[in-house]
């Protein structure tokens, strides 16, 4: 077990306060610390890998099993004076036989294939609020941060130990239809988790500024902008990073009455350049297009396309040597795009990527299903890298009222040309929640 910041008595308090109601405002800080509302998640999850790589010398590193089950608590407070609290605190715990290498420092020589869900202690989120400002809210310390649809900043909820962030952060909704989002990030508390004694891979030290401004009183479509200007800090000797990037981007998604039925369209374009210590000068861009229709009381088809580009003519700062840079979003919850196999999540492939996909969803018997077909190409093809492989997602969730949920999940990647160096791989999931 691995633990972050002391958090076994903060689990016992919290444990303590599951019978609290509704957090509402309070005429003492006696009535505000009292007078909160607990929160109680509990989630058991298998997920099985299967890949076609040779497996390393005397281990199995292409297969992995894990059964985890994760645990998280929380309370928040009524507030006083505008001023509020909240606490988290989450473990996640192997059942039996740790086949898998959750990546995590602690786990010094891979035995199995990655699955990124270690065994974890910690506070996930902790912070103060202030309400007291007219049509704001202000948040300082740990928290969970999600923007527009997690593809440049979201929380990797799909993982068990999700990602949050030690940041401040202010949310306005002063104008009409608009909702500006201002922050200033120092850290980034990764999914794999802190190790032992000075390891430091489950941090991403920076001190990011990010603005997100949303516009929704059009009828047919929401506007987004913004500005992700993400400086990380290194740790020890090194004095650059390649995570350090300056994102600037546009987005539009929207729907439309079209008979009975909806129309449904988003477009997305950013343009990306290094910061202030990335090692290398580049200028790249992303752009995301999606058409679908929501077939009322029946299902929803789309069809999309996301190109995260490359920069093939980028060069080094320190010798000007000539180099490639692709599209990078490490705060995103990376596991929702680009297929559930994540082939894709470490990094960006070399080339780039362009990612074609079919999807399509309906409920029966009140089973949510769902289907997606991905098609995966390099952004700037080379004589032997273009086809980067293709994909099969399959879904079926079953919700019991708010409170409890199944679902099982399968992905089954299989790889393109033998030189971009991906390999057929199929994962497969069954988890079970109770939340409260």
């Amino acid at each position: 077990m691995l633990l972050k910041k002391h958090p076994i008595s903060s689990i016992a308090a919290l444990s303590a306060l599951l019978f609290a109601q509704s957090a509402l405002a309070a005429d003492t800080l006696t009535d505000a610390l009292t007078g909160g509302k607990a929160s109680a998640n509990l989630q058991y999850r298998y997920e099985d890998v299967r890949n076609a790589s040779v497996p390393a010398a005397g281990k199995n590193t292409n297969i992995a099993t894990a059964n985890t089950l994760r645990l998280r608590l929380g309370y928040e407070t009524a507030t006083f004076n505008g001023f509020g609290a909240m606490v988290e605190a989450e473990h996640t715990t192997d059942l039996g036989n740790k086949k898998y290498y959750s990546q995590n420092p602690f786990n010094a020589a891979p035995q199995y294939a990655t699955i990124q869900d270690p065994e974890v202690t910690e506070i996930n989120q902790a912070y103060l609020s202030y309400s007291g400002i007219a049509n704001t809210n202000v948040k300082w310390g740990r928290q969970r941060i999600k923007l527009d649809n997690d593809r440049f900043i979201g929380n990797v909820g799909w993982r068990q130990n999700e990602q949050t962030f030690d940041a401040f952060t202010l949310v306005n909704k002063s104008l009409p239809s608009t909702t500006i989002t201002a922050g200033y990030i120092t850290n980034a508390n990764r999914i794999i988790g802190d190790g032992d004694g000075n390891a430091d891979a489950g941090n991403a030290h920076m001190k990011s500024p990010i603005f997100n401004v949303s516009y929704k009183g059009l009828s047919f479509a929401e506007i987004v902008g913004y500005a992700y200007l993400l400086d990380y800090r290194t740790v020890g000797a090194a004095t650059t990073n390649a995570n350090s990037a300056d994102t600037y981007g546009l987005r539009l998604n929207g729907s439309t009455a079209m008979g009975g039925n909806k129309l449904l369209y988003t477009a997305e374009f950013a343009e990306q350049r290094d910061g202030s210590n990335n090692p290398t000068n580049f200028k790249t861009t992303y752009t995301f297009l999606e058409g679908g229709v929501d077939v009322t009381n029946m299902a929803v088809f789309k069809l999309g396309y996301e190109v995260l580009g490359v920069d093939t003519g980028a060069t080094t700062k320190a010798t000007a040597a000539a180099t490639t840079r692709s599209f990078a979003t490490p705060l995103a919850t990376l596991h929702a795009f680009n297929g559930w196999a994540d082939m894709f999540a470490a990094a960006t492939p070399g080339r780039g990527l362009k990612d074609t996909y079919v999807s399509a969803g309906t409920k029966l018997a009140g089973i949510n299903l769902g289907a997606v077909y991905h098609d995966y190409r390099a952004d700037k093809s080379t004589a032997n890298i273009n086809n980067l492989g293709k994909e099969w997602d399959l879904v079926a969730t079953y919700a019991f009222g708010k409170n409890y949920a199944l679902g099982m999940k399968y992905a089954d990647y299989k790889a393109g040309d033998a030189a971009a160096g991906y390999v057929n791989t199929q994962k497969t999931w069954l988890w079970g929640e109770v939340k409260f």
